[in-house]
């Protein structure tokens, strides 16, 4: 039993998540998603560690850019099988990879303005990694799969999508591989969710594997209960509303807007929070949102209840749906205080810099994080609390508040990924601790160790393994 996997990706890091197996003649690549953190970004113009068009199929565990981002290069560079995943994630990545594919084109154009301007080269390429028509080509090549269907990938190998509880659509992928008579389960947590959250399930429990590859994004801590977090969220919204400035909420456009939508609504309708004007200032989400209200047949006991009582996250008077760039702009002479939700969610690109001008110098705005902010980013130096930070060529003077609402994350805290782990009947061959910056990688690692006693690892970028 010979079978090879590679870590070209997420390996003691956040974001680049690829993974990729060789067995039987066949390569088979498990994500292929767009780095993030400013250290490792050079990662995502390098040549790819073998010919994409060597690649038999990619299996998507979800549409998050840091797990499908780079699809359009690998397609542009010779891959041609097919990219099999949930219809949801379908649907919501196809939307995710046009918007990127859009903003690095306005980026590469901005920055060769600033470079001629400021008369130097900036460190990386001043053009896309990919433009739109690259990320269209993609479009053709992804496969619907339902939860729980197995798809034959080629002679002795398949593969079942589960449902992971991280975003809609969102999967655990099984891979099982037979060589000579024998099977080998590997098991992908991809990012994985937590339980009772709105719109998803909980994560599939999986009974049975011999690898494990998991996710550590919060691998070294606990996250606070829902009920803290509804509680925090009226907190800081009324202070800013009494100070009379902006919440400026720095957000991912998949599941984390809608999510804070579904929250903001509640408190509204339980007469907690005021009935402020919120914006919804990024065209993805809006367009994801419209996918949340085709897929109501995956949401949760909770959000179908929800909706069935003729509540809507989506649809109340106070909430308006920006779509263009002369509406986000004029917020920014708006009177009274304003909930403005925008991406990205780590203040990477998009709408939510210049919303972070117009708010980060004023004492009265609160500058509000629900998510992860990886190492390098524009949201981690603010979360750190750098008093001076470069926004769109400028540095500005972080007067505003800036609060972190811990436990929002839709990523699982250790002691639920303990629990997932926990549901495998018989200890796995190995695991692999991955998708967690190195110190919350290991720490995890070194929990599951203490409790169960398994062989972990901890590998870092580019290590291959041999699976037998």
């Amino acid at each position: 039993m010979q079978i090879k996997l590679q870590f070209l990706g997420a390996a003691q890091n956040v974001t680049g998540s690829r993974f990729l197996l060789e067995a039987n003649g066949k390569r088979i690549l498990v994500d292929c998603g767009f780095y993030q953190e400013r250290q490792f970004r050079n990662r995502n113009w390098d040549k790819f560690p073998v010919p994409p068009g060597s690649i038999d199929a990619v299996l998507l565990t979800h549409a998050h850019l840091d797990h499908c981002g780079l699809l359009p290069k690998l397609v542009n560079e010779g891959f041609g099988g097919k990219i099999y995943c949930t219809d949801a994630t379908s649907e919501i990545a196809q939307i995710v990879l046009a918007d990127s594919a859009r903003l690095q084109v306005e980026d590469a154009k901005f920055k060769r303005r600033r470079h001629e301007r400021e008369g130097r080269k900036g460190k990386y390429p001043e053009r896309p990694l990919y433009t739109p028509e690259d990320a269209e080509q993609c479009l053709p090549l992804f496969t619907a799969v339902e939860y729980k269907k197995t798809v034959k990938l080629g002679d002795g190998f398949e593969a079942s999508f589960y449902d992971a509880g991280h975003i809609l659509g969102s999967s655990i992928v099984e891979v099982k591989i037979t060589q000579d008579g024998e099977e080998r389960t590997i098991l992908f947590s991809g990012d994985l969710g937590r339980p009772n959250r709105p719109f998803v399930h909980d994560p599939t429990i999986m009974e049975n594997a011999d690898y494990v590859l998991t996710e550590s994004t919060y691998g070294d801590r606990v996250h606070r209960p829902t009920e803290d977090i509804k509680k925090m969220l009226a907190e800081i919204i009324n202070e800013t509303k009494k100070a009379g400035g902006n919440i400026i909420i720095p957000s991912f456009a998949i599941e984390r807007a809608q999510e804070v939508l579904y929250y903001l609504n509640e408190l509204m309708l339980k007469k907690e929070i005021a009935n402020l004007k919120i914006f919804l200032d990024s065209p993805m989400a809006n367009r994801v949102t419209e996918v949340f209200k085709e897929h109501q047949e995956i949401f949760d006991k909770q959000a179908k209840e929800f909706m069935q009582n003729g509540e809507s996250p989506f649809n109340f008077p106070e909430l308006t749906m920006i779509q263009t760039t002369d509406e986000s702009k004029a917020l920014k002479g708006r009177k009274g205080t304003a909930i403005i939700i925008a991406g990205s969610g780590m203040c990477t690109g998009g709408r939510v810099k210049h919303h972070l001008v117009n708010n980060i110098t004023r004492p009265e705005s609160t500058i509000m994080f629900v998510g992860y902010q990886a190492i390098g980013t524009l949201g981690r130096r603010i979360v750190n609390g750098e008093k001076n930070v470069r926004i769109l060529g400028q540095k500005y003077e972080v007067a505003a508040k800036v609060v972190r609402v811990p436990g929002f994350s839709a990523h699982a805290d250790r002691d639920e990924i303990f629990s997932w782990l926990g549901g495998l009947k018989k200890a796995p061959k190995k695991v692999f601790v991955v998708h967690g910056e190195a110190d919350s990688a290991k720490a995890l690692g070194e929990y599951i160790t203490n409790k169960t006693n398994w062989n972990v690892s901890v590998p870092e970028y580019k290590d291959e393994v041999i699976l037998d």
